[in-house]
């Protein structure tokens, strides 16, 4: 099937709801740790279950949603700058979410400083979240495109641009290191 004939056609909610696995699930572990840091802190368990759901929940939901971006094409594979650009505005808001969830449970103020501190220290940490979450989804993405392809066609049309993708990389280390052997700076053989 071509690269762009499951795009064209759009495919089914099934289909991109499956594509959509790898980035939930870290999204979902994200929302793990901080459980995990949350026990380790000593927090009361409502309020470490609460962390955990109110910030993994929406990390779950934007992960899920930039892997059905992805596989519609609105993101390049292994891009950072868009997808830095989508955290910048994703972290804030789910951390955001989260602050106002433990609020609710505990009874207390979601934020102890004004609001736009509050979210510009969030857009800040949200560039290491970007090349965490990059990091893992390019090397749990086209493991599972390989389990999915063959009953999903957008599955099928994203790994073909995977595939791409390595084939363009590995042409470019190819020309480089025929520069770099050239020059004398290659490995001896």
């Amino acid at each position: 099937m071509p690269a762009s004939s499951a795009l064209r056609l759009g495919g089914s909610a099934a289909a991109h709801l499956e594509v959509a696995v790898p980035g939930a699930a870290i999204g979902a572990v994200a929302g793990l740790f901080a459980t995990g840091l949350g026990m380790v802190a000593g927090l009361s368990p409502a309020l470490t279950g609460t962390v955990g759901l109110a910030l993994g929940l929406p990390l779950a939901v934007l992960g899920a949603a930039y892997s059905v971006l992805l596989a519609r094409g609105v993101f390049p594979i292994g891009a950072v700058a868009p997808l830095a650009l989508y955290w910048l505005l994703g972290f804030p808001a789910a951390r955001l979410f989260d602050a106002h969830m433990v609020a609710w449970v505990t009874g207390g103020t979601a934020l102890r400083e004004p609001l736009p501190s509050f979210l510009a220290l969030q857009a800040m940490l949200s560039f290491g979240f970007t090349i965490g979450f990059l990091w893992l989804h390019e090397r749990t993405m086209p493991h599972w495109l390989m389990r999915v392809r063959g009953h999903n066609p957008v599955a099928e049309s994203l790994f073909q641009r995977y595939l791409e993708h390595a084939a363009h990389l590995h042409r470019r280390r190819g020309a480089g290191g025929s520069r770099r052997r050239s020059r004398g700076r290659g490995r001896p053989d």
